[in-house]
């Protein structure tokens, strides 16, 4: 094989994985991890009542994030914990409640 052919095809190669990765990963994709992310943190989040949950669309590479919001049993004001889900382990861990006035976060309007 000539020398030249090799880079050449090397690079096809490389181009074709990345086209690969990139059409697995796009668009509805994403759709389950981020239900399994939003399942598994608002069931963390025992504490909470009327949580609701925004997740970070595609997390990082070994965790999905995610913010809880939601009114502590008893109290009147809203808190917000930080949700990390383990991809490979599938478990979450909660951050502790972090008050409105350290957190500013809205919960989008549900896709209709």
């Amino acid at each position: 094989m000539p020398q030249r052919l090799i880079p050449a095809l090397a690079l096809s190669a490389i181009a074709a994985f990345a086209a690969s990765s990139a059409a697995a990963s796009s668009g509805d994709a994403w759709e389950p991890f981020r239900a399994e992310v939003s399942s598994k943190c608002l069931a963390a989040a025992t504490s909470l009542q009327k949580a609701s949950v925004v997740v970070d669309p595609f997390g990082s590479e070994s965790f999905g994030l995610a913010l809880v919001i939601g009114t502590p049993k008893g109290s009147k004001a809203a808190v917000t914990q930080i949700c990390v889900f383990d991809k490979q382990k599938k478990t979450v861990e909660l951050g502790g409640e972090l008050a409105p006035d350290a957190v500013k976060v809205g919960v989008p309007a549900k896709k209709k």
